[in-house]
């Protein structure tokens, strides 16, 4: 009985080594298709430097990882907006707290433009015009004479919320608005249509050209000091205040070495 306890013994200890789930501390995280970028890479490099910690990250847009966090399936939310006092109100009701807000980045809003498109500047006003059908034309704006094509984000997305509020002032999208999945899609669909137009965060500003807002581009600068006119800040938030690994995580995260990835991907660290 004796070697077969200690046979058991040593096949578990194998098993837990080999498979390292033993002291395995895993994190779930979801949320906002705009941070979801930079939210894998810090998982990469955590996980590369701290091999008991496993980190799980997925997208689906802010208001998908907002539901997540009330309903208990997520440790971090990734949300490209503030939560809204409703849905604080639902977090307090079901774990009496009102969560913990962690500003992560700092981001740009671009508006994305064919390269194809002469138009290299577009001020707020023009922007809202567009996105509310009271400009239809790029020739009502410098360009040619041909439809203005709109692409936007879909409603459970942060920056959909955030491009409302903040830039049609609360008014509604035209209805020929196209609504896309992601970020990426809507960058894909404007490199592809001349007469596109888009909107979504700078690290994803790939083959298309940003217009200036009110004369500024989007720079690192131009965001940093809020002279861009579309700045934001991205954000985690959490049922309550982080303990153990997640806090570990989070503390990583707001150092100077998680920061660091906030730039390589494209966006910009907070103070």
């Amino acid at each position: 009985m004796k070697n077969i306890a200690m046979k058991g013994l040593l096949l578990a200890s194998v098993f837990v080594f080999a498979t390292g789930f033993s002291t395995m501390d895993k994190i779930t995280v979801k949320g906002s298709d705009t941070l979801v970028i930079l939210a894998q890479r810090w998982a990469e490099r955590y996980m590369n430097k701290n091999a008991n910690v496993s980190i799980q990250v997925t997208g689906g847009g802010s208001g998908t990882g907002i539901s997540a966090l009330i309903n208990g399936t997520t440790d971090i939310c990734n949300s490209s907006r503030p939560m809204k006092p409703s849905e604080l109100q639902k977090l307090k009701e079901r774990f009496g707290t009102l969560g913990v807000e962690i500003r992560c980045a700092k981001d740009g809003l671009s508006v994305y433009i064919s390269e194809a498109n002469p138009v290299q500047a577009l001020t707020l006003q023009q922007i809202k015009d567009i996105y509310t059908a009271k400009i239809t034309n790029w020739k009502d704006v410098g360009g040619k004479d041909a439809k203005i094509v709109l692409y936007s984000r879909e409603n459970n997305s942060g920056t959909y919320v955030y491009f409302k509020d903040n830039v049609l002032k609360g008014d509604d999208y035209a209805p020929s608005c196209q609504n896309l999945p992601g970020t990426a899609a809507v960058v894909n669909a404007v490199a592809k249509d001349v007469n596109g137009i888009g909107y979504g965060g700078a690290a994803y500003g790939k083959g298309i050209r940003e217009a200036k807002v009110n004369g500024v581009a989007p720079s690192k600068a131009t965001i940093a000091d809020g002279s861009y006119p579309i700045t934001r800040y991205l954000y985690m938030y959490l049922r309550s205040k982080p303990t153990g690994a997640i806090k570990q995580y989070i503390d990583w995260i707001l150092s100077p070495d998680g920061q660091s990835v906030v730039s390589e991907v494209g966006y910009f660290p907070v103070k």
